[in-house]
C-alpha cells in the first residue's frame, strides 16, 4: 500500500503520438504545429545590418512595446508583423527612397526575447522563463525542473490571453509522456500550472514522521 502511494510513469504508446485537440479539455486552438514563419514581435532584439555602411546598421536592438525600432535617417521604423526577410525588403526600400545608393540589407533575430512563459504550482522551480518557437508544453515543465515531489501531473492548467480574454486549458503530464495526449506548442505569455496532490503530501509527510520508513525520507524515492 506505501509503495502504491508513489506514481509510476506510464508507459509510452507506441506509434504515431496524439496529434489532435480534446475540446472537453478546453484545448481548442491548442497545436502541435510550429508556426511556418515567425513575424517579429515586441520585445524580441534583433541586428539590422546594412552592407558598408555602418553608420546605418544596428548591431543589436530591441522592438519597442509599440512594435517600431529606430533607424538612422529613417526614424522610427515599424518592424512588430514582419518576418524578417520582409523587414530587410522594407527597409531597403526606405533606405534608397532616402538617397542611399543600391542599400543591402541583412536583418537576424539575435533573441526571441518576447517569448515568455510562466511556470508555476507543484514544480521544482517556479519562474519565468523565455522558450524558443516551436517548444511545446513539456519543455516549459521541463525548464522549471520538472514537477515536484508533491505534484499531480494529471492536472497540468494552461493559461492564455485570446481575443475572449483568458481562457483555459487543462492537459494531462502522464498521458502527454506516453504520447496519449498532444504536446502543445507554447505560445508568448503562457502561464503553466501544475497541480497539488494533496493525497501525496499526506502520505509523504506522514511517512517521513515513522522511524520505520526512514529509507522514504529521501524526495529522490517519490
Amino acid at each position: 500500500m506505501l509503495l502504491n502511494a508513489c506514481v509510476n510513469t506510464p508507459d509510452p504508446a507506441i506509434g504515431p503520438a496524439a496529434s489532435q485537440a480534446s475540446s472537453g479539455y478546453g484545448q481548442a486552438g491548442y497545436s502541435v504545429q510550429p508556426p511556418d514563419v515567425y513575424l517579429l514581435r515586441p520585445s524580441d532584439r534583433i541586428s539590422v545590418s546594412v552592407f558598408r555602411e555602418p553608420d546605418f546598421s544596428l548591431e543589436s536592438v530591441q522592438i519597442g512595446v509599440e512594435g517600431d525600432i529606430s533607424i538612422p535617417m529613417l526614424g522610427p521604423v515599424r518592424a512588430a508583423g514582419f518576418t524578417a526577410g520582409e523587414f530587410e525588403r522594407d527597409v531597403t526600400q526606405r533606405l534608397a527612397a532616402a538617397g542611399l545608393n543600391n542599400p543591402m540589407v541583412s536583418v537576424n533575430i539575435s533573441e526571441y526575447a518576447s517569448h515568455l512563459v510562466t511556470v508555476e504550482g507543484a514544480v521544482v522551480q517556479p519562474g519565468v522563463y523565455t522558450f524558443q518557437p516551436g517548444a511545446r508544453l513539456s519543455s516549459a515543465i521541463a525548464q522549471a525542473r520538472g514537477p515536484s515531489r508533491t505534484a499531480d501531473t494529471r492536472q497540468v492548467a494552461v493559461f492564455r490571453e485570446s481575443a475572449a480574454g483568458v481562457t483555459v486549458a487543462k492537459f494531462d503530464y502522464q498521458k502527454m509522456s506516453s504520447g496519449m495526449m498532444i504536446d502543445p506548442v507554447m505560445e508568448p505569455g503562457d502561464r503553466v500550472v501544475m497541480g497539488t496532490d494533496g493525497l501525496s503530501v499526506f502520505w509523504q509527510d506522514f511517512l517521513r514522521a515513522m522511524p520505520a520508513f526512514g529509507i522514504f525520507a529521501n524526495p529522490a524515492n517519490f
